[in-house]
């Protein structure tokens, strides 16, 4: 096929201004989505975009003009290790970045506190950074936060917990429906055909996060395993200190508690309480993030299986959609989906501080 003067093989800024009859500067103007061009100028420019198949190099581009990314995430701040390993990865992330012109940094809020979230995220300066990555409660306070920094256009990124009643770009993380049905399924399956009741340990039923795995661990175990009673969810904060003070008033009862899903954080208070009270015959217990705590457990055969999620996937993913709807170009899904992993004493992987591949 002959290749019109008007289609190069390679077209650059130069062939859009040519076709387009403009100057280079309102190329770029249109292309940087600058104002100062006419609505005419900018359909022509576009059209010329269109029939010369020009792709822009939006790397090359951020580095002609100097372009640094900032992006911000907020965490809870709790005692809890699956937050530090999301730390820990932060932190690792950022100096490798730094060769990328990407800055990341991080701030820690209270923990199951809406309004202290939603001051957070008020008290920042869109001008100081392109995207924000959220991991807390969703309450109208924080919507409505959320609409402000986004109508600032600054892209905003639910974590771990998702928001999706708000004006977030994407949600990074799990399935926390799927998640609290996988628990189900191994409860289930481990306590076999016996009767009995299962405890169930939550951060707090305002986090999105905590009340889908709730959701998911009760329709599987209402329609598959009805011989176990599911008692009401004891909220622990996610504070180990907590747990270990609600958790012998649980057991002083009459009840048969024969299982025990820990769906939050918290577990260094379920392994304190394990230890100080021993059983004839222990729960089984399913629990979640692969932390070196729940590593241990399950090597010591406290805990029969943990459900996780790789920390590293999760900051990297949020870093690279946050670049990509700062650049406005589509994200990969599939690189982007996090997986629910299941951990048993057998199959536990080498520890490499919560690296792995995505």
């Amino acid at each position: 096929m002959k290749v019109s003067r008007d289609t190069p093989l390679n077209p650059t800024v130069n062939d859009i201004a040519r076709v387009a009859q403009v100057s280079l500067a309102t190329v770029d103007r249109v292309l940087n989505e600058r104002p100062g061009v006419r609505k005419v100028t900018v359909e022509k420019v576009n059209r010329a975009i269109a029939h010369l198949g020009y792709v822009r190099d939006t790397a090359a581009a951020n580095l002609a003009r100097g372009r640094i990314y900032r992006f911000l995430f907020i965490l809870p701040a709790t005692n809890n290790e699956f937050v530090e390993l999301l730390q820990e990865q932060i932190a690792d992330l950022s100096q490798g970045l730094k060769r990328e012109r990407t800055r990341i940094s991080h701030i820690r809020v209270p923990a199951f506190d809406p309004m202290a979230l939603a001051d957070a995220i008020d008290a920042i300066d869109p001008g100081d950074v392109d995207g924000v990555a959220i991991f807390g409660p969703e309450t109208p306070s924080v919507r409505d936060s959320i609409s402000k920094l986004r109508g600032h256009g600054v892209s905003v990124v639910s974590l771990v917990a998702d928001i999706p009643s708000s004006e977030r770009n994407t949600y990074v993380g799990i399935d926390n429906i799927a998640a609290g049905r996988t628990a189900a399924q191994l409860m289930g399956r481990f306590l076999g055909p016996v009767t009995g009741e299962v405890l169930v340990l939550t951060g707090s039923m305002l986090a999105r996060d905590h009340l889908e795995r709730r959701l998911g661990f009760d329709e599987v175990m209402a329609r598959d395993f009805p011989n176990l009673n599911i008692m009401a969810s004891l909220e622990g904060r996610d504070d180990p200190d907590l747990i270990e003070r609600l958790l012998p008033r649980a057991f002083d009862t009459d009840r048969n508690i024969l299982g025990i899903y820990s769906s939050a954080a918290g577990n260094a208070g379920l392994v304190r309480h394990l230890q100080n009270h021993p059983q004839a015959q222990p729960p089984v217990i399913i629990a979640h993030e692969l932390t070196p705590l729940s590593r241990a457990a399950l090597k010591d055969e406290r805990f029969d299986a943990v459900i996780s999620q790789d920390s590293g996937h999760l900051i990297r993913s949020a870093v690279r959609i946050m670049r990509a709807h700062s650049d406005n170009v589509p994200i990969n899904p599939a690189q982007e989906r996090i997986r629910i992993d299941v951990y048993l004493k057998e199959n536990l992987p080498p520890d490499r501080g919560g690296q792995q591949g995505d």
